[in-house]
This record gives C-alpha cells, structure tokens and sequence, in this order.
C-alpha cells in the first residue's frame, strides 16, 4: 500500500454541500426567519382553501382592471406628445384619435366578454389560438403576451415615478430607484395571494376613479355650466413643431403614430380572460361583466382627460427644453394629469395632491395587473411543458410564487436599461398585446364557425352567429391597429419587442423539445430488469473518525460483494499517520491510497472509479461520502466544497451510485425542525 494520503479528503469529504448548507440554514433560522415570513407573507394555506381566494366582482375589478384603468392616465398624453412634433394645430386631431381609440377599446370588450363564456379556464388568448389555430400560433401568443405583462409593469412603474415627481422633485431625480423598490412592494404583496393584493389594492383603484372621475365632472361643470374661463399653466406658451412642413403622407403617418400610442389604453383588457379561474362563481359571467364595467370606466375617463386637456390649452411637449418657447428657465413640465387637476382644481391644492396622488397609486396598481396574468399565463404554459416546470406550482399561499418573482425580476431589468422613461417603454409597449389581439379574434371565429357546423337550435346558431360577428369585427379592428404599431414603431423601439417575442418564443420551443426528448427517452422502452453481477462499494475516507466509522457500518448493511475504503494523498504526514491508526484498529475493510502529485482531490477519485468501472462493466459501483452537517452558515465558510465536487461528477459515470452519509453535529442539533 502507498503511503500517501489523507489531509486533502479530510477537507474533502468531511464538508456539507451547498444543497445540506442550504438545508443547515434553513433549519438554523426557522424560529425567526419562519416568523419573519408569517409577518411577511402569512401563514401557508392548505390547497384545499383555494375556494376561499376566490374573487367577488368588486375586488376583481381593481385586481384585473387596473392596468386598462390606469392606461387613462398616460395614453392621452402619448397622443399630445406625438402630436406635438407638429405644433399646437396639430393637437386639434387629438379627440379624433382618442375616439377612435375608444371604439377599439369597445369592441375590445365585446369581443373578450365572447372568450370569456367560451373558455373559462384561464388559458385566455393562449388557449384559443393554441386550440382554434395550432401550438405555434398558441405559443406565439403566449411569447407576446410574456412581454407585454413584463412591460406592462416597466411602464406603468415609471409613470407612476414621473407622475409623483411632478408633485416630489426628489422622486424626479431618482425615478429609477423608486421603480425598483415600487417592484420589490408590489412582489411581496403578491406572494402573499391573490385575495390579500386585491384587498389591499382596492381603496387606491376606486380612490383613481374617483378622484379622476370627479376631476372630470368638475372641470366639464365648471367650462359647460359656469362658464369659467379655464385655462393650465401650460396654455400661453407656444410649441415649437420638430417638424413644421408635415403634409400628405407624412402627416398621416404622425397622426397613425399618435393613435398607436393612445391604444396604450386597451392594454390590460386580456388580464381578465387570463384571470377567469380566479373570480368567484359563476365565473364566466363575473368576468364577463368585470370587462363591461372596466370598459365603461376607462373609456369615460379617457375621453374625459382628452377634452379637457383640449378645453384647458394644456401643452405639453416632448422636447421641453427645444420645444417650449415662452416657458420660464428651468421649466419642468409637469404630466397631463396633473396640469388639468391644477387647473381644474384651482384655490384647492388638496385636489390637486390627490389627484396626482391616486394616478401614482393606480399606475403602481397597473404592474399588479401583470402580477396576476403572467404568473397564471405561465403556469399554464409550464402545464403544456413549454415553460420549466417550477413555473405551474403553487406558493405557500397559493399564490404562482415563481412566475411572480420570475416577472419582477425581468421587469426590474427593464427599468434599468431605460432608465424609467415612459417614453422610451412606450415604443416598446402594446405590440405583443395586440399580437395577442389579433390572433385571439381569429380563433375565435374558427371556434363559432366549428361549433355552427354542428349545431342544430335555431336560437343557438342565432347566437353564435351574433358572436361571430362581433369577433370578426374585433379581428378587422385589432389587425388594423397592429399594422399602424408596427409600422409607425417599429423604427422607434418596437422592433426590440418583437425581437424579444422571437427569443421567448425560440425559447420555449426549445424547452418543449427538452421535455418531450426526456419523456420518449425515459418511456420507449422498457427495464430489462437484468441485475448488476456484482456490487462493489467504496468508503471514501478523510480520517479515522466517527463519520467514518458510520459510513462504513452503513456500507456493510447494503451487503456490497466487495468492500474497500479509499483515500486521496496531498500531505504525506497525515497520510502515514492515517495509514498507522487504520493498521492499529480492528476495521477489517482495506484501506487503499490513491497518490496525487497536483495536490487534486477530485480527479483521482473520478479516475480510479472509472478504471474500476472499465474493469469490470457489469459491476456496479456505490460511492459512500461521508460528511458532517453544521448548524450555522458560518461554520461552512469554513471548509471547501470538496465532496460536492466528486459526488455531482460522480453522477455522470455510468454505473456509479453516490449515497452521502450525513454526520450532524450538535450544532446542527440545536436548529429546531422547521414545522412550517
């Protein structure tokens, strides 16, 4: 036998892998981290209490709704902003577009109340088109709706930062900052379930369409009945236009661009499609009616805002400091919103502050949107082996707490690389959503023209002919605003999401394959059920301790054919000293030392199994690790990742087994069992 052998083992296999460290300080901190939870998150639920997160029609609303709701506050601006390029004549386009807008937004709703009755089980636009269309055109619509609920929560975040920096300069100047740690809060109140977010998120989202609602009906009173002459802040400056000789083709694209923009306000419609299974029942028709009422809010709104920013010679540009003339120095242009509630509500600043105030709250709320469609969209998506796995399970509070940290994530990211700015998002925004849009609508005509084929009542072929009608009006209108997005943002920043669209979809064409190659691989044929020859075991080997002394005890109750322990040489002085104690005690196990000249660890362990392996190919190998668990993080810190090392490379020998043989010091006693 050689005598070298034992210092690099003691390290080595005598050391707890990052997965029992994990373990170690799971248990180390369950009093208090386990209490810190609850305060956080509250307690798990069992599953059989999902019935009782299930949604009323009042909650659900501001939970699905509040993305399409908050849309009113910014998309009305977009449009002056386009419409600003070309000086202030141009903004008498602007009630134009937003009716416009708000056609589209009503057969929107019309058509979404029809996918709502049709399929009901959450799968939404992904669902029909998968079932009506085929998988690529499903998978389409899921990897344009991923993006879009991602930016859904960029957006709405930092025009809930700039609308709060219009009243909080200090918010203005950290807007990237704030959008961060607005994601984090609304991440945490997620995961603590469904019902708990639209609890909390109730008082703001009907607080919004008060305060906006009131601020519309005020400002129309006091121009229509009072006749009070109104005018913002904003009103004597003039706009300088980027572009002033805009004519024929040019000024029809501007004026596509600026409705493109407005349709930011039909974002969020499609949540309540996703979000069905969550309503309380009978589901179909809560959420049916959930999008009639959210359609007449936000179309009241919208148009409202639109009005009176017209009425009250708002000016807003997208260039402040090129565009503006007559403005004072250092002017900061504040949002649309908040000009007419300072208008509106001139000699009552309270109004003013709240206003702004409820749109920053609603703008947060909008994120809150995507919170609940993109975890359920992708648990659905994960249930079709498209998506990983860990994405279809729900949280200790059944919540899809996966999906939910996945989109924050993403969404912090996004923030970011755009340093929070609503106008740079916005070219990005409302492309995948009318992807979405268009497809969804197109299957559903197949899906009414399917069932016609084979229906019989005269009254129910009534119906479904009315719905298809309804829908291929949907398809007419949503087709024709995707073309205009497309080809009026395409240049200016669409095209990153649609390359992004590509990616997901790449991606989870990819994953699926991976899915269904490991499926066929582990079920096309069957075990032949033909025994190994041989066993042989190996007890890896640091010192002559206790540790050792139970792996190899362990080792001997699974009967091996042959037995022998093994140890790696890096320091001939601990080596003699080991080869002497294992002579001197009664262990009747060989001892074998395996030199190592490059002070490796890893290696020669690999390399002896494997011509051990070689040997003798139909014996198979157990591996035997001994190895201590710590109690504290701390006392990791203080040993290498030796033993992890060879047990994840020992998996991929063939015929090699890997049992660790775990030694739990008292440390690790003292951690009480986690009873969560």
């Amino acid at each position: 036998m050689s005598t070298s052998c034992a210092a690099a083992t003691a390290c080595c296999i005598c050391v707890m892998s990052p997965a029992d460290h994990a373990r170690s300080v799971t248990n180390l901190h369950t009093a208090p981290s386990g209490a810190a939870k609850r305060v956080l998150l509250g307690r798990p639920l069992r599953s059989d209490t999902l019935g009782h997160t299930l949604l009323p029609k009042r909650i659900a609303l501001p939970v699905f709704a509040s993305d399409a709701l908050s849309s009113v506050a910014y998309a009305p601006e977009e449009i002056f902003l386009v419409l600003s390029i070309a000086g202030l004549s141009a903004y008498a386009f602007s009630s134009w577009i937003g009716i416009a807008v708000a056609l589209v937004m009503v057969v929107v709703v019309m058509s979404y109340r029809q996918n709502v009755h049709a399929y009901p089980s959450g799968g939404g636009d992904y669902e029909v088109a998968t079932k009506n269309l085929g998988v690529a055109a499903g998978l389409t619509v899921g990897s344009a709706l991923i993006v879009d609920y991602v930016l859904t929560v960029a957006v709405s975040i930092s025009s809930a930062a700039q609308n709060i920096g219009s009243a909080i300069p200090f918010v203005d100047h950290h807007k990237v900052l704030f959008a961060m740690a607005a994601i984090v809060l609304l991440t945490a109140i997620n995961l603590r379930g469904l019902r708990e977010a639209g609890v909390a998120f109730a008082i703001p989202a009907y607080a919004f369409i008060f305060c906006l609602g009131g601020m519309v009906l005020w400002g129309l009173f006091r121009i229509f009945v009072l006749d009070d002459d109104l005018r913002a802040p904003s009103s004597g400056f003039e706009l300088e236009a980027e572009q002033s000789h805009l004519a024929g083709l040019a000024f029809v694209f501007l004026i596509a661009r600026a409705f493109s923009s407005g349709c930011a306000a039909l974002t969020g419609v499609e949540a309540i499609s996703n979000g069905v299974p969550a309503f309380r029942k009978p589901k179909s028709r809560n959420a049916a009616t959930t999008l009639l009422l959210l359609g007449a809010i936000a179309i009241t709104l919208f148009m409202g805002i639109i009005v009176l920013a017209e009425r009250l010679g708002v000016v807003i540009a997208e260039n402040p400091a090129t565009q503006l003339v007559g403005a004072p120095e250092n002017y900061r242009q504040k949002t649309m919103v908040a000009q007419i509630a300072e208008t509106v509500f001139s000699g009552f600043p309270v109004g003013f502050y709240l206003v702004t105030g409820v749109t920053a709250l609603i703008l947060v709320l909008a994120a809150n949107t995507a919170f609940n469609g993109f975890p359920v969209l992708a648990s659905v998506l994960a249930q079709d082996r498209h998506l990983p796995s860990q994405l279809r399970t729900r949280g200790d509070r059944l919540a899809f707490s996966n999906g939910i940290v996945l989109l924050a994530g993403a969404a912090i990211a996004l923030v970011w690389a755009f340093d929070a700015e609503v106008t740079r998002l916005v070219q990005l925004y409302i492309v995948g959503v009318f992807v979405s849009f268009t497809l969804s609508q197109t299957g559903m005509i197949k899906h009414w023209t399917r069932h016609l084929a084979t229906e019989t009542d005269p009254q129910e072929r009534r119906r479904m002919r009315r719905s298809r009608i309804v829908n291929s009006v949907g398809l007419a209108m949503t087709a024709t605003v995707l073309v205009i997005v497309l080809i009026t943002k395409f240049v200016a920043g669409a095209w990153i999401a649609i390359i992004a669209m590509v990616v997901v979809f790449g991606v989870m064409r990819a994953i699926h394959r991976h899915y269904a190659r490991v499926s066929e691989e582990l079920e096309r044929s069957q075990w032949d059920g033909v025994l190994p020859s041989r066993t042989h075991s190996i007890v890896l080997v640091s010192k002559l301790h206790r540790p050792t002394l139970r792996a190899l005890a362990y080792a001997r109750a699974t009967n091996p054919d042959t037995l022998e322990a093994v140890t790696v040489n890096v320091d001939d002085e601990e080596t003699r000293q080991l080869v002497r104690a294992w002579e001197e005690s009664d262990i009747d196990v060989p001892l074998k030392v395996i030199d190592s000249p490059y002070r490796e660890i890893t290696r020669p362990v690999l390399d002896y199994v494997k011509r051990r392996r070689g040997t003798s190919p139909r014996e198979v190998i157990t591996v035997f690790v001994p190895e201590y668990v710590t109690g504290y993080w701390w006392e990791g810190l203080l040993h290498n990742q030796s033993a992890l090392r060879i047990k994840s490379r020992l998996l991929f020998q063939s015929g090699v087994m890997v049992t660790s043989v775990p030694w739990q010091l008292r440390s690790s006693r003292r951690v009480p069992h986690d009873r969560n």
